[in-house]
């Protein structure tokens, strides 16, 4: 767990990408239901992401088409499924997650279309 997280630092420190994603999530009906729970809920994916070598990056409650949106960082895609199966176990939230390139990435993958 603690070398995870300290490989992620040394990648940021490296200069290394740590790939970032957007998740936008609805609670579920029992989510709704025990909704005052959601800090807590909220506190123990934070640490189920920290001991996968990830971090929340931000977090906003939001008024629309869903309930929350969580922006965070894993070392890879297959951490950030992890993730992403690790709170649909919990039942409270159900999940879409984009994988989002940074503004260097996106001029990378534009400038190699030639």
């Amino acid at each position: 767990m603690v070398g995870q997280i300290v490989a992620a630092s040394r990648q940021q420190q490296r200069g290394v990408a740590v790939p970032s994603y957007v998740m936008l999530a609805n609670w579920t009906d029992q989510g709704a239901r025990q909704v005052k729970d959601s800090p807590r809920r909220l506190d123990a994916a934070k640490k189920a992401l920290i001991e996968m070598g990830g971090e929340f990056k931000t977090i906003y409650m939001t008024m629309g088409d869903y309930d929350l949106i969580v922006i965070y960082e894993a070392p890879d895609d297959a951490v950030a499924a992890r993730f992403t199966l690790l709170l649909a176990q919990m039942g409270a939230v159900r999940t879409r997650t984009l994988k989002a390139f940074p503004e260097a990435a996106y001029r990378e993958i534009i400038n190699s279309l030639g």
